[in-house]
């Protein structure tokens, strides 16, 4: 998937479960729509030219998912939350 298809914006639910994980900097496993599996730190949610990006810290570096290629997400806390678009 190219990074320039135009951003589908994701389910505000969705958003609001990534926003309590980055203010509690809470641990998710990460599934993207990729295929890749990941466990990471959610940090903060960014925004740039009308694309949504959740920072994670994983094995010390910062890095950057378009919240459009997430498929899946999941804490203890918050369950696990299948992605879905707006």
């Amino acid at each position: 998937m190219s990074m320039n298809e135009s951003y589908q914006p994701i389910n505000c639910d969705d958003y609001d479960n990534l926003e309590l994980a980055c203010q509690n900097h809470l641990v998710l496993a990460l599934e993207l729509k990729d295929g890749e599996v990941l466990k990471a730190k959610a940090n903060d949610l960014v925004s740039r030219k009308n694309v949504e990006y959740l920072v994670i810290e994983t094995s010390g570096e910062s890095r950057e998912l378009r919240l459009d290629k997430i498929a899946s997400f999941s804490h203890p806390d918050i369950g696990t939350v299948v992605v879905s678009e707006e």
